[in-house]
């Protein structure tokens, strides 16, 4: 996620940073790099020129040009003024006044909007809501099925009928289910269109009318840059939105629609799709978004992930075994599966502050296949190997071997990487780490 522009504002804070105090020219430079570095990334125009006005300004006070660390103030001045284009603050959904609350997605075809729906109502369920979605996408085939078949995977009521009912009925049919089953929130898929007409927009106005939803959210693919952002303004101007979802977020590099989308229509981001996985749907958070472009991470969404992943008895269980140097193979694969509901190792490095410019040297597909030959490595021991792996001799390390579809030389290198875990989750019980981890690692 905005891998190439982080990469080029890095470089151009860095070789600010070398410099004493900083000239009118020297900060005049700053911001032409900075211009360019934004317009590659396919951020809009005339976002680009109102946002460097507003730096400039201020960068050209006493307070920049007379400080002893000029280069912090202006990063501080980029942080603060990225915030207010990305929207300033986090926009919560918008309840009605006695439940279900409506939510009505609209987009057009290939934005990723059945998917975003079953993300959406996860995300719900996860809050303690009682979520129902609704198949109202009848014009996309096998649309109605696909939000079937995600809501018995999360174990999400899904209403549905036959293809041929009008939308305006299914989904009225879907509110009397909703009042029946007590639920909070009604996550209707509204049918797409694979380009604006006059049509799709009168059936969505109707349709909008008809249910009066409290929020009317468009879902929109981030990679397709300016193209979002005038699809968002056009459904902006004839539907009337509340707020948007960014999807495919972790797969644009240069982030120009995330940067433009808000400034452009005045419609405020709720959501950011990050990957393909059921939980990969984030809280649109303007502040925490600004740091990752600047490379300074994310820690406090990292904290909510790890909340959501990690079982707290769990890891109190596994406190008590770190510090009495009980923690062995069985604890280690937990570990690792509480890790993967997280996120990919990438996507949690670009969290990590000052670790975002590693993200993109992880090889892709390596990370998950890694964790694959481990998982299966630690299944084909038995529970006594497990929990006592010290009595893994050549012939057992063959069998697991055999037993895993890997070899004996993989079975020695998780055992040395364990026993070097174990090793420094007694050193850090005790307080007792060493400086030079890495050295220690062997790296």
């Amino acid at each position: 996620m905005f891998e190439v522009l982080t990469q080029k504002l890095s470089k151009i804070f860095s070789g600010l940073g070398n410099k004493g105090r900083l000239s009118e020219k020297d900060i005049d430079e700053t911001l032409r790099q900075i211009r360019l570095a934004l317009l590659e990334a396919d951020v809009n125009f005339k976002v680009v020129k109102d946002f460097l006005a507003v730096v400039r300004e201020r960068a050209l006070t006493a307070q920049v040009l007379e400080s002893l660390t000029p280069a912090q103030q202006i990063i501080k001045i980029v942080n603060e003024e990225l915030v207010n284009i990305l929207g300033k603050e986090r926009n919560d959904l918008i309840t009605s006044g006695r439940p279900p609350s409506i939510i009505m997605l609209v987009g057009l075809q290939g934005s990723g909007k059945t998917t975003t729906a079953a993300k959406l109502a996860l995300h719900l369920k996860s809050s303690g809501q009682r979520p129902l979605m609704v198949a109202a996408d009848t014009r996309r085939p096998a649309a109605v099925e696909q939000l079937v078949i995600l809501g018995k995977q999360l174990d999400i009521p899904v209403s549905s009928e036959d293809a041929k009912t009008a939308p305006l009925a299914i989904c009225s049919h879907a509110l009397k289910d909703a009042q029946e089953m007590a639920a909070t929130w009604v996550i209707i898929d509204t049918q797409g269109r694979l380009h604006i007409d006059e049509a799709m927009m009168k059936e969505l106005v109707q349709l909008k009318a008809e249910i009066r939803p409290s929020e009317v959210l468009l879902v929109v693919d981030a990679m397709t840059g300016q193209d979002a952002v005038n699809t968002a303004e056009a459904f902006n101007k004839d539907v009337g939105l509340t707020g948007l979802i960014l999807t495919k977020m972790d797969g644009d590099a240069r982030g120009g629609a995330a940067l433009s989308i808000k400034f452009v229509t005045g419609v405020p981001v709720k959501f950011i799709g990050t990957g393909e996985k059921a939980n990969a749907l984030e809280p649109f958070y303007p502040d925490r978004l600004a740091a990752r472009i600047l490379g300074m991470g994310d820690v406090l969404t990292l904290i909510e992930k790890a909340e959501k992943a990690f079982d707290e008895k769990q890891a109190k269980q596994l406190e008590k075994k770190m510090r009495t140097a009980e923690f062995n193979l069985e604890d280690f694969l937990l570990q690792l599966r509480q890790i993967k509901k997280m996120g990919s190792l990438t996507q949690l490095v670009e969290l990590l502050p000052g670790f975002s410019k590693f993200a993109s040297s992880i090889p892709q597909g390596d990370e998950e296949n890694r964790m694959r030959k481990i998982e299966a490595i630690i299944l084909s021991m038995t529970q006594e190997e497990r929990r006592n792996p010290a009595i893994i001799g050549g012939s057992r390390r063959r069998r697991i071997a055999k037993g895993s579809g890997t070899t004996p030389a993989d079975i020695n290198q998780l055992l040395n990487q364990f026993y070097q875990m174990q090793k420094l989750a007694k050193m850090a019980a005790t307080g007792k780490l060493p400086k030079n981890l890495t050295g220690m690692l062997g790296r």
